[in-house]
């Protein structure tokens, strides 16, 4: 009797695992989004259904897990697994990972819960070892100096106060809030400040990191049972930059490991700098202590520059990419541009390109054929649809690829620079833009967008790319 029962209970635990579990992680992800899945039912493993007792064991890599989706998601495993199991009603428990002697299938566990009692069957080990948890430390971008970032009235308060504090980090403006719209500058601003102490320091401890990227560190960490080499490597450094803090909102674990992170750093006078879209009182999702932390300290705006900055930018860049400019063709891009650097610095590369691929002397009448064709595209309202309909066939994909959830590199790429030309080329916002991609979480297309003008700045052959691709849209 026993030769045959452990088969035959293998083959159903199979057949459930490989089925009932991803269809119920399916549901979950319509009811309550993607990141909820990645980020915790993802480290969960079915385990067993005990059909006389109408139980459901799951199995989860550590205690935070279980505690955590056991507080918040309870009712959800009971309703959906008792429909995909044909039970009205069902219990769901989680098993005590020290205890289990049964073989657990390694690949939908992380190493190290596949360790083993001394009485355990041996454990089934992935054939490949397990990606790294943690990212080594961002590196900071040398190109972003104080030397070469423009000072105005728009910034002037931001701009004295970040070179302040490398004169005495950690003991001035302690916490420093930067906050102001896309592409006005914080990012650079941001970097500088590292760069300069680093080449003052060369021990001197920084960590630059976009606030995306460590919530998805933490994920991992979570996943991983690795969470506290995750708070200890935040936690050992002399500074730290945190870029887009904004990213943060309505994530409620991360923000609470990030004020751990914070408080430690504060208390040992270790310097600490953020950068938002916004001030920190207007960051919907911040827990009132989270957000209490980022205001302690002093918070500068950058705003749209003026006339006078715009012209000094665009004679900078020329100067940059030794192209000789008029003043004339300078004052005719700062009035044209209206909305951000970023912005400015794309139109001056898309008048180098064009000069450049057309072999034509830079000259007011040039730079007025190339962004007129752009501001008349945009006044008319580009069709969102036709848009979407030349970039995926210009990437040879179609536009329902680029709405679906796939994630591969190329298909990713296309979608940036779908969602790129839509903003760019019409005025819809990027809550409209995300519906029609089928993008809930609107910081996903700014995301985006970002990714494609710091591409477009520093690769000439992309720029060129999207001149090309551009015209196609506009015909």
């Amino acid at each position: 009797m026993t030769r045959y029962h452990q088969p035959i209970t293998v083959c159903v635990k199979k057949l459930l695992t490989d089925t009932i579990w991803p269809e119920f992680l399916a549901i979950v992800r319509e009811e309550v989004g993607s990141r909820v899945v990645e980020t915790w039912f993802k480290a969960i493993l079915f385990y067993r259904w005990d059909a006389p007792q109408k139980t459901v064991y799951l199995r989860a890599p550590n205690t935070f897990v279980k505690e955590w989706v056991t507080s918040h998601y309870q009712k959800l495993f009971e309703t959906h697994l008792g429909r995909l199991l044909n039970e009205q009603t069902i219990t769901v428990l989680f098993i005590n990972t020290a205890t289990t002697e049964e073989i657990i299938p390694a690949r939908a566990l992380p190493p190290e819960t596949t360790k083993q009692s001394p009485s355990a069957a041996p454990a089934v080990r992935p054939a490949t070892a397990a990606r790294p948890v943690l990212r080594q430390r961002s590196s900071i971008n040398t190109l972003y100096q104080f030397n070469n970032f423009i000072v105005g009235p728009h910034n002037s308060l931001a701009y004295a106060a970040a070179y302040a504090i490398t004169e005495n980090p950690g003991k001035l403006y302690n916490p420093f809030f930067i906050y102001g719209d896309s592409g006005l500058g914080k990012t650079h601003l941001l970097q500088a400040i590292g760069n300069q102490i680093k080449e003052r320091d060369k021990n001197f401890r920084i960590l630059y990191q976009g606030a995306d990227r460590f919530v998805n560190e933490f994920i991992n960490a979570i996943r991983f049972d690795k969470v506290y080499q995750f708070e200890a490597r935040y936690k050992d450094v002399d500074m730290l930059l945190i870029d887009d803090i904004q990213f943060l909102s309505n994530k409620e674990q991360t923000q609470e490991a990030f004020f751990h992170i914070f408080n430690t750093l504060h208390q040992a006078q270790k310097q600490i700098v953020f950068t938002s879209d916004s001030l920190p009182g207007d960051i919907a999702g911040l827990a009132h202590r989270m957000r209490s932390r980022l205001e302690s300290g002093l918070v500068a705006d950058i705003s749209i520059p003026t006339l006078e900055t715009k012209i000094a930018i665009i004679k900078k860049k020329a100067e940059e990419h030794a192209e000789p400019m008029g003043d004339d063709i300078a004052d005719y891009i700062a009035s044209t541009i209206h909305s951000n650097v970023r912005e400015l610095e794309g139109a001056l590369i898309r008048v180098f390109a064009f000069a450049s691929l057309t072999k034509q002397p830079l000259t007011l009448e040039l730079a007025q054929k190339v962004l007129l064709r752009t501001h008349e595209v945009k006044s008319t309202g580009a069709d969102l649809h036709k848009i979407g309909a030349t970039v995926a066939k210009f990437f040879d994909y179609s536009l329902q690829e680029l709405k679906s959830p796939r994630r591969d590199k190329d298909v990713t790429l296309a979608r940036h620079v779908t969602i790129y030309f839509m903003k760019q080329m019409t005025s819809h916002s990027l809550r409209e833009i995300g519906k029609f991609l089928d993008r809930k979480d609107h910081s996903t297309i700014l995301h985006a967008i970002e990714k494609v003008n710091d591409r477009r700045e520093k690769d000439m052959a992309f720029s060129q790319l999207l001149i090309r691709l551009e015209r196609q849209i506009a015909h």
